[in-house]
């Protein structure tokens, strides 16, 4: 047998470098009983806790693969609700930081999300425009709602119906009643896309924002109850616009309450105009739907407040004697504007374009506005929401330290891999790899190059001005500017005898340098003896310019061999040149690439080259005659860093098809591939010992990758990457056929088709043949000792019991019911359906029979009824067909019904006894506990109606 060669397993570490990504909001969370100091922001495939006062990570809520879209809080704050870009809606517990419950319904990335106002249900939106409607407490879906023909955008329960509101890039608004689960009414009157909406106010407004600079305002009625019907009698007529208003709106967006049967009516009263000339990038209000904040692509946030009707009659009072004062002999009468229902408090200047925003209202009126700024940082602004717009806001925290503005385009270990350096285009940092916080952060120009000189005390940066700037770590500052190329400087690399570097630019040429100590004039200090000046400085880190190599093209990479003996350099025309170091005299040229080449790196032992371009392939050449061993194709798209790990032949590659690939330059193969950031990786590198590997993308983060001491089998990582790629395919197959659904209908089941779905439909058809097997071994068993007793010979052998399943053993247990049992209590709640969808027919007959045994023992009686009710539902058909089916069916009507009712008298029971314990507690105590929240909220509204029918009476009476 001959020897093989052994490869050991690169891991996913630490990520580090986000604050917040382009893709997700954030928002505020209660933690420690402190709301508007917590800020929960999506951080590619995580979601980050802060403190925005020391600048922590409180918690790290763990995702899978795919990147966060929308974050939304329960209304008790002690939940999350996280959407992903593959459609998944996940539910964490605050506290504990733990997944709950995960759904998966939606096929593309989620948009939005919102909860109801006790947190019993989740409606999700998504860009494969449907809604789903989620059970948090039973964690199932309830319904999908399908209408829109574009991405959905918004969703939003109303407090005092039970009804839905959505809106779409369709420009439509749709009203769906959650009874009936169907649209029954449909704003069409926007002229471009609706990007978001707000309900304000106990469901009184609607207010949406498009593509334009305005923000319409609608009435919301509805006639069915008594108090609207007061309202409208007694109300004024409100006035269509707000003051400016050029009234070229469309009809039918201005006569959207013309349909008199429909159970609410919705009428545009006006437009506000916001300051912002681009559309509204989205609107948020605080949980008491009275504080309105929105903003555009601008750094401007704006803040608007709705008044009761208390305060509209007053300003309204006002308004109206100003008016009579003005003119007495008139006898128009004025209607109630928007002006006097609105009012803007305040516009909050970002220090940078905003991204998402959040708002938090205390007792006290003080207002927290939380805005995620383009630039991976975010910001907390205090506003007093009671006064008028001359009060300014203070700005009370900010969070920017842990991560770069923009994307990293080049890393560095230092020499003892403790540090690690990164550089973007406007500053520099360093971060400590084991803890993976920043320590120092310097301004610098456009980065394209990084490296740690001599001694890890300094750090050199090629800029896109052409600069070479030198930094001090421990001091942190910049030490010196030197003009090294009169275009972009694109690339550095160290001299093996660690004693300078080279350089090379757009100015077609490459400048060595040489490192020397200077004196440094920025810590002289002077000394004053009588009348003379005496200078003392420090010393520090210089580069000194030793020669120049001119070439015909622009040079792109400069890479030295580790013997010191040639300088390769890849220019613009595709070609890599070798020259000697020394003389720089011309050794070798490398021709086969299309493209030009990005990177390149050579072995430690001088004898290999290898090459990457735009071309998409990997080259490796030798270097003794400059022939090509093998070109590969690598990446799917541009290759953009290559470097061999110290000692070895082996080799990473990155690229912007968002992979790190490590490969085998001996066999000119592929041994792993590393996928984790969610857009291109412009840089990588390698530590010195080989342990780690970093990685920089357009995703904003920076990435660890640690190697273990688990062998990796390239055979089994084929069979990996194959079971993956049939995942994906299974996840993006086609729409399915649902019997008893069909197609185009508004309502339809809320569950997908995943690779987890069909692994629990195996388990259950499993499940059911092992307890056929078994139940059959048994009866055999049975009828063996059975014979055995009544033949009453007692020299014959008494029949040996049958040897227990293996799954069995696994589950343990002896009984077949009990390990069905836990079989079906394993599937996730939330793919119940999906996987019963999978079971063939003839499985559905052995299931119900199955079922039928579990209720008559009473086991789980909600879990049985919800699979037996679900199973009848979709196969009525072809159940009520076949006659071996219908005793059993019959059968289960009557042990299901006498089950449910058990259950429900249980249910009753204590119910009662809670009951009657919170009223001896009361008695007890004089004090009411337990008070519901619904009741609470019915008595208000009682009282406000009661307010609000007074002042009618006296508005008619005057």
């Amino acid at each position: 047998m001959g020897l093989t060669k052994q490869y050991l397993r690169y891991i996913p570490g630490p990520i580090f470098n986000v604050i917040a990504s382009l893709k997700s909001n954030a928002v505020f969370v209660e933690l420690r009983a402190q709301v508007g100091r917590y800020v929960a922001a999506g951080a590619c495939e995580n979601v980050i806790i802060w403190d925005s006062k020391t600048g922590e990570k409180i918690n790290t809520l763990l995702g899978e693969k795919h990147c966060v879209t929308v974050l939304k809080t329960s209304p008790n704050n002690r939940q999350i609700a996280v959407g992903y870009e593959d459609g998944v809606v996940r539910l964490f517990d605050l506290n504990s930081g733990e997944c709950l419950v995960t759904f998966s319904g939606h096929k593309s990335a989620v948009t939005c999300l919102s909860f109801d106002d006790e947190g019993m249900r989740l409606v999700s939106g998504a860009k494969d425009t449907n809604i789903i409607v989620w059970d948090t407490v039973s964690e199932a879906g309830l319904f999908r709602l399908s209408g829109h023909k574009g991405p959905i955008t918004k969703c939003c329960f109303l407090e005092s119906q039970n009804i839905l509101v959505s809106s779409s890039i369709d420009t439509l608004v749709k009203f769906w009643d959650l009874d009936t689960q169907h649209c029954f009414k449909t704003l069409v009157g926007h002229r471009s896309e609706v990007w978001d909406m707000v309900v304000m106010k106990n469901d009184r407004y609607l207010v949406t924002g498009c593509g334009d600079s305005e923000l319409r305002v609608w009435k919301l009625r509805f006639p069915d109850s008594e108090e609207d019907a007061e309202k409208q009698k007694a109300t004024p007529k409100k006035s269509r616009t707000e003051s400016g208003n050029d009234g070229e709106e469309n009809d039918e967006e201005a006569n959207e309450d013309e349909d008199d049967n429909s159970i609410l009516q919705c009428t545009k009263i006006g437009t506000i105009l916001r300051q912002g000339r681009d559309r509204v990038l989205s609107m948020m209000s605080d949980p008491s739907r009275t504080i309105l904040a929105c903003h555009g692509m601008d750094a401007i946030v704006e803040l608007f407040r709705f008044h009761d009707e208390e305060e509209i009659q007053k300003i309204f009072s006002k308004r109206q004697r100003k008016f009579k004062k003005r003119n007495p002999e008139s006898t128009e009468e004025l209607t109630v504007a928007l002006q006097d229902e609105v009012l803007r408090i305040q516009s909050v200047h970002a220090s940078a374009k905003a991204k998402a925003i959040d708002v938090h209202v205390s007792t006290k009126g003080e207002l927290r506005l939380l805005v995620l700024l383009r630039g991976n940082s975010f910001e907390i602004h205090v506003v007093d929401s009671k006064v008028s717009i001359k009060n300014d806001a203070t700005k009370v925290g900010a969070l920017s330290i842990p991560g770069h503005r923009t994307d990293v385009r080049a890393l560095c270990f230092s020499s003892d891999k403790i540090a690690l350096a990164s550089a973007s285009g406007e500053s520099l940092k360093i971060w400590n790899r084991g803890s993976q916080n920043c320590i120092r952060t310097m301004a610098c120009d456009y980065a394209l190059a990084i490296l740690f000189a001599t001694g890890d005390r300094n750090v050199i940066v090629a800029t896109k001005t052409g600069k070479l700037q030198i930094f001090d770590i421990a001091a942190g500052r910049l030490l010196e500017e030197i003009a090294a190329h009169e275009g972009e400087a694109w690339t550095v690399a160290m001299s093996p005898d660690l004693r300078g570097i080279a350089s090379g630019g757009a100015d077609k040429s490459v400048k060595f340098w040489q490192f020397e100590l200077v004196v440094d004039r920025s810590v002289e200090k002077e000394e004053e003896d009588d009348d003379d000046v005496q200078m003392r400085g420090g010393k520090r880190m210089s580069l000194t310019h030793t020669k120049t190599l001119q070439l015909e093209e622009d040079v792109l990479c400069v890479r030295f061999s580790p013997d010191q003996r040639l300088i390769a350099v890849s220019l613009l025309d595709s070609t890599v040149k070798i020259f000697f170091v020394d003389t720089l005299k011309f050794f070798l040229s490398l021709y086969g690439h299309k493209f030009p080449v990005l990177c390149m790196d050579i072995s430690y032992d001088s004898t290999t080259i290898i090459t990457g371009g735009a071309d998409r392939n990997i080259k490796i050449w030798g270097l003794d005659f400059g022939d090509c061993h093998r070109s590969i194709f690598a990446h799917e798209d541009s290759i953009l860093g290559l470097q061999f790990v110290s000692k070895t032949h082996l080799f990473f590659s990155c690229g912007k098809d968002g992979k790190l690939k490590q490969w085998d330059a001996d066999n000119f193969e592929n041994i792993t591939t590393l996928s984790g950031h969610h857009g291109q990786v412009w840089t990588l590198a390698v530590s010195e010992d080989g342990k780690y590997v970093s990685t920089a993308g357009h995703d904003r983060s920076i990435r660890l990758w640690e190697r273990t001491q688990e062998p990796l089998v390239l055979e089994d990582e084929r069979e990996t990457q194959r079971e993956a790629e049939a995942d994906q395919a299974l996840a993006l197959g086609e729409d399915r056929v649902i019997p008893g659904i069909k197609a185009g209908e508004e309502a339809s089941l809320p569950g997908r088709k995943t690779v987890e779905t069909e692994r629990a439909a195996e388990r259950i058809m499993e499940a059911v043949e092992v307890h056929k097997e078994v139940s059959q071994q048994l009866a055999e068993y049975r009828d063996k000792l059975d014979a055995h007793q009544q033949s009453g010979r007692k020299d014959s052998e008494v029949p040996a019991a049958p040897q227990l399943h293996p799954l069995m053993v696994a589950y343990d247990t002896t009984d077949p019911d009990k390990y069905l049992l836990k079989v079906l209590r394993q599937v996730k709640s939330s793919e119940v359906e999906e996987a019963l969808l999978v079971l063939p027919f003839h499985y559905v007959g052995s299931l119900l029979s199955l079922l039928d045994q579990l209720l008559e023992k009473g086991w789980e009686t909600e879990l049985v009824m919800r699979i037996l009710l679900f199973l009848v539902r979709l196969h009525h058909g072809p159940l009520s067909n076949t006659p071996t089916l219908l005793p059993i069916l019959n059968r289960l009507q009557g042990v299901a019904r006498k089950r449910v009712d058990q259950v429900r008298d249980r249910i009753g029971f204590n119910l009662a006894g809670l009951q009657y314990l919170q009223r001896e507690l009361e008695e007890r105590e004089a004090v009411q506990l337990f008070a519901d929240a619904s009741d609470r909220v019915k008595q208000k509204r009682k009282l406000r109606r009661n307010k609000d029918k007074a002042k009618q009476r006296a508005i008619l009476t005057l």
